[in-house]
């Protein structure tokens, strides 16, 4: 077989592949059908599939549906996932997009911890340091992340406040914690920094669950309250992209 055969058998196995990923349980004519193929092609193109695992067939059924390869595949994969470099293209594209900073963090309860930064050398530069730690109360990448915790990690919060603008009303908090949710991403009006605001997006791991986020900071004369509405989604747009990078199954 020449080298565009192969290549082209490559495509159409994987083409198959990813469809029973996504309609498990079709027949071997509904799996034809459904990919354009003749069954004969679609016997020869899965076997190497089900000798690898990848693929299983019921055996009373003829069912199609994915093989217990493809977790071993998975799980190798998410093993080697680095957040800062899965993050890394999106946050340059994004501080390259708005020009402002950009800083990533992870969830450590009851802080954040900022793991990387990007930053446009034209603007004034944030006081933040990679590898410092931020109340999530206060700040937006916190809050981006705490609308997706359980409600006791909100209520064991101490609400310190940093500025005159912090929350310091577990239900108020709550409040805004339920708008972040229904918008996809919060905003830091002041409360942590009297002249910065800042506005964040969470990032979804494999299991769906809420352990990072990413945001744009920079001072109130440059992100003015009606410019907030235009980063939101710009933000949330990054922490999706991001988030299935790192497996999630649902962003």
């Amino acid at each position: 077989m020449s080298e565009r055969n192969q290549s082209a058998s490559l495509r159409r196995a994987l083409t198959v592949l990813d469809h029973v990923r996504e309609h498990s349980g079709l027949s071997l004519t509904q799996l034809a059908d459904a990919v354009g193929l003749s069954k004969s092609t679609v016997l020869r193109l899965t076997a190497p599939l089900i000798e690898s695992r990848l693929l299983e067939r019921d055996r009373k059924s003829g069912a199609y549906r994915l093989g217990h390869g493809t977790v071993q595949l998975g799980q190798a994969y998410l093993a080697t996932l680095d957040l800062r470099a899965v993050a890394a293209e999106e946050s340059h594209r994004l501080m390259s997009e708005v020009r402002e900073t950009v800083h990533l963090v992870v969830y450590d309860p009851p802080h954040v911890v900022y793991i990387d930064k990007v930053e446009n050398e034209a603007n004034v530069r944030m006081a933040s340091r990679i590898g410092s730690r931020g109340p999530v109360h206060s700040t937006a990448v916190g809050k981006a992340i705490l609308a997706w915790q359980p409600e006791q990690s909100v209520a064991e919060l101490t609400l310190e406040p940093r500025t005159k603008h912090t929350i310091i009303d577990h239900e108020r908090l709550r409040a805004e914690l339920r708008n972040i949710r229904r918008r996809g991403y919060a905003v830091d009006d002041r409360e942590n920094e009297p002249e910065v605001r800042c506005v964040a997006a969470p990032i979804f791991n494999h299991n769906d669950a809420v352990t990072a986020a990413i945001s744009v900071s920079g001072l109130t004369s440059r992100i003015t309250a009606a410019r907030v509405r235009e980063l939101g989604p710009l933000v949330a747009g990054a922490a999706a992209r991001i988030s299935r990078k790192m497996g999630s199954p649902s962003r």
